[in-house]
């Protein structure tokens, strides 16, 4: 994984998750596959292989740079901006 200067303006500790899953499946009737955490605050959201990639629209409205999975015993994380893992 390389660095990449989203990273440095990531809040620490890291944000305290807004709901334990994708609240706008939720209103739509739909499932997520895998859930995104905002590492800017908080946003859950589900992953571009659900129905509604709630993880990149919230990227694209907010320009919150830096997600990381929100699955159990995964540790990465991704920056929209850069397209790569961080």
């Amino acid at each position: 994984m390389s660095e990449c200067p989203h990273i440095a303006e990531m809040p620490h500790p890291e944000p305290v998750p807004l709901h334990e899953t994708c609240q706008e499946c939720l209103a739509d009737g739909t499932h997520p596959v895998q859930l995104r955490l905002c590492l800017s605050c908080g946003h859950v959201g589900c992953c571009d292989s659900s129905a509604g990639r709630h993880a990149t629209a919230h990227f694209t409205a907010t320009g919150h740079p830096v997600m990381r999975t929100f699955e159990p015993n995964e540790r990465w994380r991704w920056c929209f901006v850069d397209g790569s893992i961080v």
